[in-house]
């Protein structure tokens, strides 16, 4: 027998018997039912897996969490959306000055050609199914956006003409972008690579842009469907040793292994600065996430605070500021 679902006082009785949550008013039940209980209460139980259950009190301590949250994905949206759009147009510009075209079809078969550096056929087998699945996947797209009557597509099929890949770029999404780099000779990828200034002693592969594409997509695809991000729990991408390394030579800052948030606000702040953004805009952004967590710490316990953001967020945040300042 299916359980009838309980009313917003149902819930709220709910959380005092049965989670120890003090919660009571019209005040808390406005703000219960803005938040939701399961996008609320449900999402933010836990910190990164549901094993590890954050043992609240108070309803506003659930309430200073969400707000934490809230805060980090307005401070992230604009620095993610201009960093997507700076790594396309990065990337494009190599690719462009490469190949001399921007017909996709000659740049598929021509400098997406990552594939012939593998030998073991398992290997070699693996990497060009993911380039077919990427051809598969870019014609998908595209016809997907002629469907939604996309203008930067339907502008070329209705002049009887191919779709550049600067427009095909502009449709894609940040993880496809990023098997579209995966998949391309080693040299374009090292040439992408320097065009973004970043340090080349740690891309003796040519695979370290790749990598902080795909970290970024986790982070931005996150921010841009509402997830809960405080927790990192939306990372879906195994960090490289080259990343790593790469943030510790050139920003300063070890033990960056994006298990907390903060480290993907330091890969971004290295990759805005790449960008050439300017100084103060950088210190703004570090200081919108040094204020959020400020608050934060004030409203809960210190141990629920220190399992979210650990004790070297703030050493992290003063090497990140002065990062910022050269």
């Amino acid at each position: 027998m299916t359980e009838k679902p309980k009313s917003i006082n149902s819930l709220m009785k709910y959380l005092r018997n049965h989670h120890n949550i003090e919660i009571k008013g019209v005040v808390q039940k406005r703000k219960l039912r803005n938040i939701g209980y399961y996008h609320g209460f449900k999402g933010y139980r836990y910190n990164k897996h549901p094993m590890y259950r954050i043992t609240y009190t108070d309803f506003n301590q659930i309430l200073a969490i969400n707000e934490f949250d809230m805060a980090l994905k307005t401070m992230f949206y604009p620095q993610i959306m201009f960093t997507e759009s700076a790594l396309k147009n990065y990337a494009l510009e190599i690719i462009l000055e490469e190949s001399k075209t921007a017909n996709f079809n000659d740049i598929f078969n021509e400098w997406l050609s990552d594939y012939k550096t593998y030998t073991v056929p398992s290997g070699y087998k693996k990497v060009l199914q993911k380039l077919l699945s990427l051809r598969a996947k870019v014609y998908s797209t595209l016809t997907y956006a002629y469907s939604n009557d996309k203008k930067v597509i339907t502008h070329f099929y209705y002049k009887n003409e191919n779709v550049p890949i600067w427009a095909i770029f502009e449709v894609i999404s940040l993880g496809e972008f990023g098997t579209f780099v995966q998949c391309l000779s080693p040299t374009t990828k090292g040439k992408i690579s320097k065009s973004l200034s970043l340090n080349q002693s740690c891309d003796f592969n040519a695979k370290l842009t790749q990598s902080i594409i795909y970290i970024v997509k986790d982070l931005r695809n996150a921010v841009a469907h509402n997830e809960i991000i405080f927790d990192t729990r939306f990372r879906n991408t195994d960090i490289g040793y080259n990343v790593k390394k790469c943030i510790e030579i050139d920003v300063g800052i070890k033990d960056v292994i994006f298990e907390n948030i903060v480290d993907y606000l330091i890969l971004i702040t290295y990759l805005l600065k790449n960008f050439k953004v300017p100084k103060l805009e950088l210190l703004k952004t570090i200081s919108s996430f040094e204020n959020a967590a400020e608050t934060l710490r004030k409203k809960i316990p210190i141990s629920m605070y220190m399992s979210i953001l650990p004790t070297d967020t703030k050493n992290k945040l003063t090497q990140l500021k002065a990062y910022a300042r050269k």
